[in-house]
Parts: C-alpha cells; structure tokens; sequence
C-alpha cells in the first residue's frame, strides 16, 4: 500500500482520472452495440458505417489507459491493493475493447443482410438481446466504480439470462434453414451477430469477476454458470 500521504493523494488523482477513462470507453462501448443492433433492426447502412468508425476512438481508449496505468506504475510504485486496483485497470479496458470490436463486427454484417430476405423477427430478437446485454456491461461497470463485489456477482449470475436467449435465437435460426435452404446464407449471418452478443455478456462477467478480485483479492471459486450452447468468452 502506498504509505506517503502526498503519495497517495496524487495516486488518488490518477486513479480518479483513469476510473473516468474507463466510464467513457464503457459508455462508448454500449453506445456502439446500440447502434448496431438498431442499425440492423432499421437496415440503415450509414448508421452501421458510424459504428465501424467509432471502433477507432475505443481502441485509442483502451491505448490512453493502458499508457496511463504504465505510468502510474512506474511514477508511484504501488503495491498490494493499489497495485490490484491498476492491473484490474488495465484488465477492464482490454475486455471492454473486445467489446467494440465485436459491435463492429455486427455492424459489418448490416448491409450484407440488407440485399438478402428478411428472417421474420429475427432482428427485433437479436436487438433485444443486444439491450439485455448492454445492462449487463453498465451493471458491471458500476460496480467496479462502486467497489460492490454483490452487484457484480449478480452480473455473473445474469449472463445466464443471455446464454438462453443466445440458444433460442440458434434453434431458431437452425428451424428457418431446415424449412427453406434459401434462408441458410441470412441465418448464418444472423447466428454470428448473435453469438458475438453473447460474447460481449462473457466479457461483462469477466469484468465483473475482476470486480469481486478488486474487492475480496481473490478470483470466485465456482465455474462460471453458462447455459445450453454458449460457450466461454475469447
């Protein structure tokens, strides 16, 4: 633990100014998944070209952070907790910038699906479930600004909730390609996006296991709880 007042304080202020960098790169990030799975629902072309662009302010995020964090560590030498705190840091921005890049991978399927036939609701259902996950992500980014190691246990527990809405979206995908061959090139499409959702909902409940490493000092013992089809986060 960093012992000099005048050292902690100015550690304070670093940690304070990085916390903020990584609010903002959450709400980018949540932004973007947004757009995305509108841009998808309304088939607007220029609304998925804005998320593909935007990609790049959240990597030059996670690029900001991960300098900051260096610097810290090389400028205050913090150890035990504080160190903990940093690493954590640095952890959530990298999650947080897989994040981005699997919005804009489902951006980059939108004008793919707009020159094919339609999949009856599909759209609606994978924007729901892009909604779903999104609360995840804030929920465990606040809860990593708010030290509570109960709100991000309850985000682990909650990606259960996108897992089944993952494997209901697959069979049906699975049920419109076996009725009609004709659907199968949309609903491969349709099967990436969604999987790449639930992917953003393993990396909300990485970012809230790193919470409760933050606050408790150990990783939980149990399995991660996942349902049906989904498997682990990359």
């Amino acid at each position: 633990m960093i012992k000099d007042p005048h050292i902690a304080r100015a550690f304070d202020r670093d940690l304070e100014a990085v916390q903020a960098l990584i609010m903002r790169m959450g709400g980018l990030v949540e932004q973007a998944l947004a757009d995305a799975a509108q841009a998808l629902d309304t088939q607007d072309d220029a609304l998925a070209e804005q998320v593909r662009r935007g990609d790049a302010a959240i990597d030059a995020l996670e690029e900001s952070i991960n300098a900051e964090c260096a610097r810290v560590i090389a400028l205050r030498a913090p150890i035990a907790t504080d160190l903990r705190t940093v690493l954590t840091v640095m952890k959530i921005a990298g999650s947080l910038e897989r994040c981005g890049d699997y919005a804009k991978n489902l951006a980059k399927r939108t004008p793919v699906l707009t020159a094919m036939s339609p999949i009856p609701g599909a759209s609606g259902s994978v924007r729901r479930m892009a909604r779903q996950v999104s609360i995840l992500l804030k929920d465990a980014l606040d809860a990593f600004v708010t030290r509570d190691a109960g709100l991000a246990a309850d985000v682990r527990l909650r990606d259960q909730e996108v897992d089944q809405m993952y494997n209901a979206l697959f069979r049906e995908f699975l049920t419109f390609m076996m009725e009609d061959p004709r659907n199968i090139s949309a609903c491969m499409h349709l099967h990436f996006i969604a999987k790449n959702i639930e992917r953003v909902g393993d990396h909300a409940t990485t970012i809230a296991e790193q919470v409760i490493y933050l606050t408790t000092g150990a990783l939980p013992e149990d399995m991660r709880p996942k349902a049906g089809l989904a498997g682990g986060e990359d």
